[in-house]
């Protein structure tokens, strides 16, 4: 991705820690969670960080360490609608499926597990949040871009 595409609140070291969060996450469910992108019928596509087929696992990874901010809450929740829309429209075995919101940091997940309405619509909709700590060399690099982005 170039600079010009992207947004203010993503990095190079957002992407490479999102990354590595899937791929520890996968490591630790002891699937193949692969990033994956569909084509869809009325044009456009969309884009999943974390994708298995068997057993059906979709995931949205964030790569924030500290609380949400609100254009970054709303960010969460348009990654979990895109879960929903993915687990309606693409997914086959629609009985059977995770849904994960993977976050880098516990105090980043936390709005998303209180009583806010956006955790009670979360857990309304079966969309799981989970946690993997980042080792310290990407958490470094995540603070460091965080300072950059919020100068």
């Amino acid at each position: 991705m170039t600079k010009e595409n992207q947004s203010a609140g993503d990095s190079t070291e957002q992407q490479e820690a999102e990354k590595w969060l899937v791929s520890a996450f996968s490591n630790k469910l002891g699937v193949n969670l692969v990033k994956r992108k569909w084509s869809l019928p009325q044009g456009n596509w969309i884009e999943i960080d974390g994708f298995c087929n068997s057993p059906t696992i979709l995931c949205e990874a964030w790569a924030h360490i500290g609380s949400a901010k609100s254009a970054q809450k709303n960010k969460i929740m348009t990654d979990a609608l895109k879960l929903l829309f993915a687990s309606k429209f693409i997914v086959k075995n629609k009985n059977k499926q995770t849904l994960i919101l993977l976050f880098a940091d516990k105090d980043a997940s936390m709005h998303f597990q209180g009583k806010s309405w956006m955790a009670q619509c979360l857990k309304r909709y079966n969309i799981r949040i989970k946690v993997v700590n980042l080792p310290k060399r990407l958490k470094d690099k995540i603070l460091n871009a965080q300072q950059k982005q919020y100068r």
